[in-house]
This record gives structure tokens, C-alpha cells and sequence, in this order.
């Protein structure tokens, strides 16, 4: 046989080895497909609201445009989920709701948590009957899920009552129930997660510390207030931001793989039920892709401005206007546009006095410098304040490190090696200690108590104040002016920040 027809007989050999494995991988994925598709429930489009917000409208023809999802926790004891949750099956109540804003550029997201008990307008809205209810007033926000009285409670109502409350159309709403939390986090190998201390009662038996949870554990994580942190349902909610960061991260890290993703994708839709738009195994996928480019230093978490009113809870103002006025403009939460163009802003501290070059844009290098902001005073929120400070100037690879009480002065210490970043970085806060740190692994930002959100002003006779008749850090609009209202910043946790950090709201 001649080297030549060897060649060809190899040739034929190889294709047809190919054409097989193509075959094999279009069928089992059409395969697989079927089956999500199979796996997934859609709650009634019947039951959305007709007046609603109107839908974003592109900056430029064929530009893309912010999406909104509901996330929903369901407690219900249904369809098996009493055996991981306990009690007996009734009607289900959403305690966790999350409404993930994703930014025009698809590269940042905020998701901002609501609480349970907060009292707000339930609109009117749809009973398995056909008939529609009457609005009703100062009611708790989880309740919006129980009208009806379905054991699966009722997502379009409570999409209803966010879009009320927010003025933000809700382009998807995503609900999990026990099971699809137990499922999810063995998917992914279990989730890391810090216990702020041992839980042993209602069932519940958790160890202190930081560990990797799934299944049953995970579940009891997610859902337990009494006997872990302060007993709060605000500090379940930090909990519950710290745990989907930690899966955010896990699946990253893991990437975006088929061995990864269908497992996951498996076990997320046996217990999902969503919206018409994202009723198809197909419809999901597209939705995954379209934002598998955010980082995990790009995600921000914040719980809506809140204040107890007795035993329930009411939104701060002008605060929470102002978050979902930012949200609505798809502005970030200092008031940056990434509209259209997915470059970062000048600093907002950039203006009169502001060090020469401070207004220069980053090297690749400096933004990807490793950064870790420590609270070094204690008020909630200031480290997170100085995040989105670093963020706007365009530093991409920020850590919240844990709180440090006790300093006076704002201090950045370095490594000699990163001196052109951290130059960068103190331009940025104006007085803070430069302080060279051999072997240092990242520059960290401490915040004094001479640290000002950006947008406060100091008067000689009366302190850091604000533009007159404005809220904390917010402009005579209601916007911020160059900073974070105070409201949002003292509930504002980065999706990077240390899973140990800033568990509870006390």
C-alpha cells in the first residue's frame, strides 16, 4: 500500500472519528436540552401587571440595554422541600427577594436585597381564579407571594409589588426553593461560607467559622435568624449576599465549562420556577452567556434603606428613591454612567485641588493592582464607600478586608513595586499616610476617621456637611453628588468582600 493511499485512509478515518464525536455532542446535547427543558416550571404571564414601567430603550440602535431579575427565595414545605425546610406543606412566603440589576455594558451588577418586613403597597394582582385583587397598603413585602394562597405562592404578584415600589420593569423572575438551594450548592462542590457562630437549636447545627457548606447544611445557612449572628433578618440577608458571592465565585473559578455548567443547569431547573422568557432550557443558556463577563469585583450588594417601625421595617428617604433612581438611569451607585461603553469614569473625586495626574487615565497594570480596603474606623459601610471611590477611578481588582477600628488617619501601604499605582491610589484620598511595606501582597487602603465619602465637604466652623437641603452625598435632585448617600453605603457590601465580614447589621 502506497504512503499516499495510507494517508487518504487516515484522512477518511479522522473525519469520520470527528463527524462521530460531532454527532455524539449534538445529540447529547439536544439531549440534555429537552430534559432542562422538561425540568423547568413557568409561573402564568396572566398575572403580570398591564400598567408597568416602561422598558429601557437603547442609547444607540442595536446597543444593549439593562436587564432586571427578580430572585426569590421560596420557604415553601411543597412538592418535598418540608423534608429539607421542616414543618408541614402550606402556603409558601419569599423571605429572600433580590432584584439583580445588570448594567447596559453587561460588565457590573448590583444586586439589591429587600427586606421581608418591609411595609410597602401589594397593586393589585391576579388570584388562580381569574379575578384580580384590590391594592392594598402598608403591607409586609413578603406577603405579596402568599395572595392566592397557591403552595407556590404567587410570582407575578410580587413582581408586581417590586415594580411599584421601584418604578424598574422586571425583565425576569427567577424563584428557588429549598431543594434548588440544596441542589445548586452540591453542583458546585459546596459553597464557602462563614458561620458568625454555633447554631444547635430548631434543628439547626452549624459550627463557627468559615467552611464549606451544600446540601442540607447550606439550606439551614440560608434560611436560619434565631441563634446565628444578631437574630435579624437583615443580618440573614448579609448572609445570604455573602453566600451567592462565594458561588458566584465558585463557578468562575471553576469557568464556564460544559462539566461544570450542566450539572449546575441540571440541578438549578428541577427546582426553578420562572418567567415565560426564561421558560426554555435554550432561553436560560442565552441569559447565562450574556453575562458570564461580569467579575466578581464588578458585583455589588446592597440592602435597601431601612429602618425598624416597630416590629416591621420602612425605607429610608430619600435614600431608597435615590437607589432606584440609579438604578432606573443604569447609573452606579456614585452616580457613574457605564452606559454604552463599559470604560469607567473620571474619579469622582477629581476637581479643584485634586493632585496632578489623578485625572490621568490607569495603566492595564495599575488598574489590575491588587487593592484590599479595610474599615479602620467601624461606621458600616465606609469601606465600601472607599471601594466605589477606587472603582470609578477605574481599579478593577478591589478586596474588602475586615473591619479595623481605631485609626485616625487614613493610611495606604504598599509595596515599592506597586508605587505607581499606590501614588495613584493616595491622589485619591487626600491626606492619607503613603507607607512603604516590603513583601506587601497587595496595596491596603485603611480608612481613617478623617476619611469623607467623595461629595462631602468640610466647613471650617461645622465639619463634613453636604450641598444645602440635599440628603447625605446626594444633590439637590436626589442624586449623589460625587459620593454614596449615606443609606446606601452603610448597607453596601462588594461581592468580593471577606465571607467573614460584616455578617450582621448591629
Amino acid at each position: 500500500m502506497s504512503s499516499s493511499t495510507r494517508r487518504r485512509r487516515y484522512l477518511r478515518t479522522a473525519i469520520g472519528l470527528a463527524a462521530v464525536l460531532v454527532l455524539s455532542v449534538v445529540g447529547a446535547g439536544a439531549w440534555f436540552y429537552h430534559r432542562l427543558d422538561n425540568n423547568i416550571t413557568t409561573f402564568d404571564a396572566g398575572g403580570v401587571a398591564t400598567e408597568r414601567p416602561p422598558a429601557p430603550v437603547p442609547v444607540t440602535p442595536g446597543a444593549s440595554v439593562p436587564v432586571n431579575v427578580l430572585l426569590l427565595g421560596s420557604d415553601s414545605r411543597d412538592d418535598g422541600n418540608n423534608a429539607l425546610g421542616g414543618g408541614d406543606e402550606g402556603v409558601g412566603h419569599s423571605d429572600t427577594a433580590i432584584v439583580l440589576h445588570i448594567y447596559a455594558d453587561h460588565k457590573h451588577a448590583v444586586g439589591v436585597s429587600i427586606p421581608r418586613d418591609t411595609l410597602v403597597t401589594i397593586p393589585s394582582c391576579k388570584l388562580s381564579n381569574g379575578n384580580w385583587t384590590a391594592p392594598r397598603n402598608d403591607q409586609m413585602f413578603n406577603s405579596a407571594f402568599t395572595v392566592g394562597a397557591d403552595a407556590k405562592g404567587n410570582p407575578a404578584c410580587t413582581q408586581n409589588t417590586v415594580e411599584k415600589l421601584t418604578g424598574l420593569r422586571i425583565d425576569h423572575t427567577v424563584v428557588v426553593d429549598f431543594k434548588g438551594a440544596a441542589a445548586m450548592a452540591d453542583a458546585v462542590g459546596g459553597v464557602e461560607a462563614c458561620v458568625p457562630n454555633d447554631v444547635n437549636q430548631f434543628g439547626i447545627h452549624l459550627k463557627k467559622g468559615l467552611q464549606k457548606l451544600s446540601g442540607q447544611s447550606a439550606v439551614d445557612y440560608l434560611r436560619a435568624r434565631h441563634g446565628i449572628g444578631d437574630n435579624s433578618d437583615i443580618g440573614r440577608m448579609k448572609r445570604q449576599q455573602a453566600f451567592l458571592s462565594s458561588m458566584i465565585k465558585k463557578v468562575q473559578g471553576q469557568g464556564f465549562s460544559l462539566p461544570t455548567l450542566l450539572p449546575l443547569a441540571d440541578a438549578a431547573t428541577k427546582s426553578l420556577t420562572v418567567d415565560e422568557g426564561l421558560g426554555t432550557a435554550m432561553k436560560l443558556v442565552d441569559f447565562a452567556r450574556s453575562v458570564q463577563d461580569i467579575k466578581l469585583s464588578d458585583v455589588t450588594f446592597v440592602t435597601a434603606p431601612w429602618r425598624f417601625a416597630g416590629e416591621r421595617v420602612r425605607l429610608v428617604q430619600p435614600d431608597a428613591d435615590t437607589l432606584w433612581k440609579l438604578l432606573r438611569e443604569d447609573r452606579t451607585l456614585d452616580g457613574q454612567s457605564t452606559t454604552g461603553t463599559g470604560q469607567q469614569a473620571a474619579s469622582p473625586t477629581a476637581g479643584p485641588g485634586t493632585p496632578a495626574g489623578a485625572d490621568t487615565p490607569l495603566t492595564p497594570e495599575q488598574a489590575a493592582a491588587p487593592l484590599t480596603v479595610v474599615n479602620g474606623v467601624g461606621t458600616p459601610g465606609l469601606a465600601g464607600s472607599g471601594s466605589e471611590t477606587l472603582k470609578g477611578r477605574g481599579f478593577r481588582n478591589i478586596t474588602l478586608g475586615p473591619n479595623s477600628p481605631g485609626h485616625q488617619a487614613t493610611r495606604v501601604a504598599y509595596d515599592p513595586a506597586l508605587k505607581a499605582a499606590a501614588d495613584q491610589v493616595v491622589a485619591l484620598f487626600p491626606g492619607a499616610q503613603a507607607v512603604e511595606e516590603p513583601g506587601s501582597e497587595a496595596i491596603t487602603v485603611t480608612l481613617g476617621s478623617d476619611y469623607r465619602p467623595a461629595g462631602t465637604r468640610i466647613d471650617s466652623a461645622s465639619g463634613p456637611s453636604q450641598a444645602p437641603g440635599a440628603a447625605p452625598g446626594t444633590a439637590a435632585d436626589g442624586t449623589p453628588s460625587n459620593g454614596i448617600p449615606t443609606g446606601i453605603a452603610e448597607n453596601t457590601r462588594n461581592a468580593d468582600t471577606d465571607p467573614c465580614a460584616d455578617l450582621t447589621f448591629g
